[in-house]
């Protein structure tokens, strides 16, 4: 498809209402149009996964979307059909779905309507679904939160290993679109080695985000108290405090509610119906804090959160960078707080103990990068 016949701005006035492309997407959604792999490294908020919907909208076929979480994937596929005549566009294929779902997707995209297919990894090792896919015209594959794939990734997933055998299986010239907001060079290499995309046109945006404050305080036994009074100076702004335990986010929770503060607890130790209540009463303004373990915010589109708040460490810099990045996402100020004691970093070590020594190897050197930053950030 020659990308110069297609007025790319006016489908995106049309599907999305802008009226220009932010940074890099224009040069990316060439690339991907013309068939070409295309590896995207944007930071969080800077507008990556137009960079896959716009082209999947434009192009003939179905584009497969594959992404870890479930929310994400309900969030981009609702926001898709806002701004289509179809609800059949965007569909997701997971195991929540019954036959009938199943059968209606199947349909949507054997007539041509269903033009971006949300899977998660596990789905696709499901025969019957690859099957089926083989049979269909996809017209390329998105890989979303790429740093995935990788063992020197802060969140690795093994079922992310297989996505090259699949995707083979599926095609053979598919082109492949891999796309992240965190990767160190080592990452970047794991990554377009593993897609067996080498050969990739990499884009890199700039990660400098000059509206992010970021502060990090010693960790004392007062820590519940500092973190109350930095919500309440913030009052009436949005934010998150992340934990490392669900325990301890439910205490927190609690302790903020106690101090009048609008603030509910996420994990994944709630049932789903609680999670997607409270995050919606997040994204809604129902309440201003959700105090979180890292299960939550990866896709979560909430433009203008203030701040966030480390309670516990975390465990290397990518995910502090990742976590840090959902605020201030609108360009406006954001306050990034990390409180550190080093008994943290001995929890971490601790916790890592149990797991194969290449693993144990990877994650030493991951948490010293977190010890050099918080020790010589520190505020005395």
């Amino acid at each position: 498809m020659d990308v110069s016949e297609i007025d790319l701005h006016s489908a995106l006035k049309k599907y999305f209402g802008f009226s220009s492309f932010k940074g890099l997407q224009e040069e990316v959604i060439k690339n991907v149009v013309a068939g070409n792999n295309t590896f995207v490294i944007m930071p969080t908020g800077g507008g990556k996964s137009l960079c896959y919907q716009l082209p999947a909208l434009i192009k003939e076929g179905t584009a497969i979307v594959v992404s870890p979480l479930i929310a994400l994937m309900k969030n981009q596929v609702d926001a898709i059909r806002a701004v289509s005549d179809h609800e059949g566009v965007a569909h997701v294929l997971n195991s929540s779905l019954n036959k009938t779902e199943v059968k209606r997707v199947k349909e949507d995209i054997t007539s041509g309507i269903t033009k971006l297919l949300y899977v998660a990894p596990e789905s696709l090792t499901k025969a019957e679904y690859v099957d089926f896919l083989k049979e269909s015209e996809i017209s390329f594959m998105a890989v979303d939160e790429a740093h995935c794939i990788s063992e020197w990734g802060h969140d690795f997933r093994p079922e992310y290993r297989n996505l090259k055998q699949i995707i083979t299986r599926i095609g053979d010239n598919i082109p492949i679109v891999g796309l992240t907001a965190t990767a160190t060079p080592k990452v970047q290499e794991d990554i377009l080695k593993s897609l067996g995309m080498v050969d990739a046109k990499t884009f890199k945006a700039s990660f400098n985000r000059p509206n992010l404050y970021y502060e990090v305080r010693p960790k004392t036994k007062n820590v519940d108290a500092d973190i109350i009074r930095f919500v309440k100076q913030n009052e009436g702004k949005s934010g998150i405090v992340y934990c490392l335990s669900r325990k301890r986010v439910e205490e927190l929770a609690q302790v903020l509610q106690v101090n009048s503060v609008k603030a509910v607890p996420y994990h994944a130790g709630l049932d789903s119906k609680t999670r997607v209540k409270h995050q919606d009463m997040f994204l809604m303004e129902d309440v201003d804090v959700v105090v979180a373990t890292i299960a939550f915010g990866m896709g979560i589109d909430k433009p203008d959160v203030r701040f966030v708040i480390h309670h516990d460490i975390p465990k290397s810099i990518e995910s502090y960078y990742q976590e840090t990045g959902r605020a201030g996402r609108d360009g406006g100020e954001g306050h990034c707080l990390a409180f550190y004691a080093y008994k943290d970093i001995e929890k971490l070590e601790k916790f890592m103990s149990g797991k194969p020594v290449a693993e144990q190897e990877i994650g030493h050197a991951l948490l010293q990068e977190v010890v050099a930053f918080a020790e010589t950030s520190v505020s005395r």
